[in-house]
């Protein structure tokens, strides 16, 4: 009796799981075909991973808005900041080895960072500027929780940094032709917008930890990405230059212009060729620079859903990714900034004080990049998610992952 009660009761959940499967199917499609119509997006390719089962995973719409190539779940897409999630787990795979703690200052290893000064008073005819000594070091801490004061050229919304950063050269990892070594010494000369550890500011930190791990593996950053974690996790589709051999799978960017959406085939962000991926020379940034799948960067989620592991290969400690995904942020850097905001090392965090904005359970860390592409990992309900598309410049960047998890979730 006993084995036919509990027979009864895995074919009442399978069922349900398969209802709830093509419920959120149906909602999905909906939606993206919503989006295509409407002309929001021109493709978008989105897979859902649950219990380690793909239960998801359909590219609709064009991969190339001008000749309407289709798009497919093989397209390669430029995952921009996605890739400061695999930099910040390479730095901790270091940190495993004892190279170094994550409160040590990053001037022990990148001696030009020693002093750091915070900005002080600003001239805006000539970008001209004083600052004061800051009262203590940047630490690994601080740029892996993005609270060191160092922002970005181009997405910080201080026209003061803004203009400092670029009259001296200072650029923003995307496309550009640049050495990563270069850049770093020239970063580590400008003043911080705050003190460090004072809020958070996205902002080139994840760059700087790229070119620590070069310092302290002696491998440049996409040898050790390779070796270290590309190659285990069978991420053959995740290249800093992709091989030109797959230059047909480059998804191209579309634009909201006056005229609808269209194709940009202009230079993007600080004067960078669109099609940067395909070309060499570009900056090895860990901030900003790879290009992926949605299968290959799903391999490397299910890793961290995982605790740290994947087809029996250790990459990280389980505890490892519990301090990454737990709140990094003081309580002061809480309250100087948005407080429903709560930052690991190198994730955004769902938690208890703001699920109340958040359809995805307590536990769920995630980002995105600057192509509006999302992903976010749930533990709690075993779930993966990503949802790839290529804008430029998205009027509302953060709304796509958020629509789509809302689907998701209510489908349950």
């Amino acid at each position: 009796m006993y084995k036919q009660i509990s027979t009864i009761a895995a074919s009442l959940v399978l069922l349900n799981s398969t209802a709830q499967t093509r419920l959120m199917s149906e909602r999905l499609d909906h939606l993206s075909n919503q989006l295509l119509e409407k002309k929001e997006i021109a493709g978008v390719n989105v897979l859902i991973i649950k219990d380690g089962n793909t239960v998801y995973n359909k590219a609709l719409g064009y991969a190339d808005l001008q000749n309407k190539a289709p798009l497919t779940t093989n397209h390669i897409f430029r995952i921009a900041s996605q890739t400061k999630a695999i930099t910040s787990v390479a730095i901790m795979m270091l940190w495993e080895e004892g190279k170094f703690l994550l409160d040590d200052p990053i001037s022990k290893y990148i001696p030009t960072f020693k002093d750091p000064k915070v900005l002080d008073k600003f001239n805006p005819s000539d970008s001209s500027y004083t600052t004061t000594a800051a009262h203590r070091e940047i630490t690994i801490r601080d740029l892996l929780s993005h609270s060191s004061g160092i922002a970005y050229p181009m997405i910080t919304d201080d026209p003061r940094i803004q203009a400092i950063y670029t009259k001296a050269g200072v650029l923003s990892g995307i496309g550009n032709k640049a050495v990563l070594k270069d850049q770093i010494e020239k970063l580590a000369k400008m003043p911080l917008l705050h003190e460090p550890g004072y809020k958070f500011t996205y902002g080139l930190n994840t760059d700087v930890l790229g070119y620590l791990i070069e310092v302290i593996s002696g491998h440049s950053l996409d040898e050790f990405f390779t070796e270290r974690i590309f190659e285990p996790l069978e991420m053959t589709d995740t290249h800093f230059n992709i091989p030109l051999t797959k230059a047909d799978r480059l998804v191209s960017v579309s634009k909201k212009t006056i005229h609808g959406l269209e194709k940009t085939i202009e230079p993007i962000y600080e004067n960078n060729a669109v099609n940067y991926p395909l070309l060499s020379g570009i900056i090895l940034s860990g901030g900003a620079g790879l290009s992926s799948t949605t299968a290959d960067y799903a391999k490397f989620l299910q890793m961290l859903l995982n605790k740290g592991s994947y087809k029996n290969k250790r990459i990280l400690g389980a505890k490892t990714i519990a301090l990454m995904t737990s709140n990094q942020l003081s309580k002061e850097a809480i309250t100087q900034g948005d407080p429903n905001f709560y930052f690991g090392l190198g994730f955004w965090l769902v938690t208890p004080e703001n699920k109340f904005i958040h359809s995805a359970n307590v536990g769920t860390f995630f980002w995105g990049g600057a192509f509006n592409t999302h992903y976010w990992v749930d533990p709690q309900e075993n779930l993966i998610g990503l949802v790839f598309t290529q804008e430029y410049l998205p009027a509302s960047y953060w709304d796509l992952g958020t629509r789509y998890k809302n689907v998701i979730y209510s489908s349950f």
